[in-house]
């Protein structure tokens, strides 16, 4: 039998017409943080584990989160109370590649921000000014204090002209208590009262990949994305042209794979099932 080599891979226990696909060697890993290596408020068995793995071996990674609430010290801290030992420099959020993006399109610009320390540090580092006067952008991150009277503010200053950007598309987000509403929820409540769609920089827009991948000088074709959603980690992996390994430790199950029309290279248990590959 013959040994084809692609740019996509699956479970070395599959085949696609009859040819074995073979797996790409991965130099650089990128994981999500929620449902991967923490879920509601606890390690994820094996996590500090791989964390550690990889740290040990020199190899290139980041772990990436759509919450823009903290800061990489912040999240740095959280992880490591969890003994979760990531380094600042290794963690890359929605608020960072939200920075970044609004950096490159119109520098030295002006932001009305609602969000927390995570998204205006990070709109500060890159020389943004946060106002509610006349400014080029609106940019909706997460919160847990969503103020009637600040979304009213963003409403106006949208129909005033201002460009509405959000951080993530994330309707819901995780808690010990259950699901909360996420920043796309409250970003579909100003779109209904203005007419304007958001901008979304988190996944699953490939552009927080690639903006990842660039941070740590890394190339698509010897890249994995590790994911436990389908809708975000999974597709922005896809997108971007990264092997991507779905986990079932978060959202989505075995049975949810069938509903989507693409798939990940391959599905594990959890991470602990990764670290022999480091």
């Amino acid at each position: 039998m013959s040994v084809r080599q692609t740019a996509v891979w699956f479970d070395p226990d599959e085949r696609r017409d009859g040819v074995t696909e073979r797996r790409r060697k991965i130099e650089c890993w990128l994981t999500d943080m929620d449902g991967v290596l923490v879920h509601e408020g606890q390690p994820v068995p094996g996590a500090p584990e791989f964390i550690n793995r990889l740290r040990a071996s020199g190899k290139r990674f980041l772990v990436l989160t759509n919450n823009s609430i903290y800061t990489p010290r912040d999240l740095h801290a959280r992880l490591k109370r969890m003994g979760i030992d990531v380094p600042e420099n290794a963690i890359w959020t929605a608020a960072m590649a939200t920075a970044q993006f609004l950096a490159d399109q119109r520098p030295g610009g002006t932001a009305y921000v609602i969000g927390e320390a995570g998204l205006t540090t990070a709109l500060h580092a890159v020389g943004y000014v946060l106002t509610d006067f006349a400014p080029d952008y609106v940019v909706l991150g997460e919160t847990r204090t969503y103020s009637f009277e600040a979304i009213t503010k963003a409403v106006r200053l949208i129909n005033n002209g201002a460009r509405f950007i959000c951080t993530n598309p994330d309707p819901t987000g995780p808690s010990v208590e259950g699901a909360l509403p996420a920043a796309g929820s409250v970003a579909a409540m100003i779109s209904k009262a203005t007419g304007v769609k958001p901008y979304f920089v988190g996944k699953p827009n490939p552009m927080m990949m690639r903006k990842a991948l660039n941070t740590i000088e890394a190339h698509s074709e010897s890249t994995a994305m590790i994911g436990d959603r389908m809708d975000t980690d999974i597709l922005c992996g896809l997108e971007a042209g990264l092997e991507t390994i779905l986990v079932l430790t978060g959202i989505s199950t075995r049975a949810d794979i069938d509903r989507y029309p693409y798939r990940p290279s391959r599905v594990v248990e959890s991470v602990a099932d990764l670290i022999d590959e480091i």
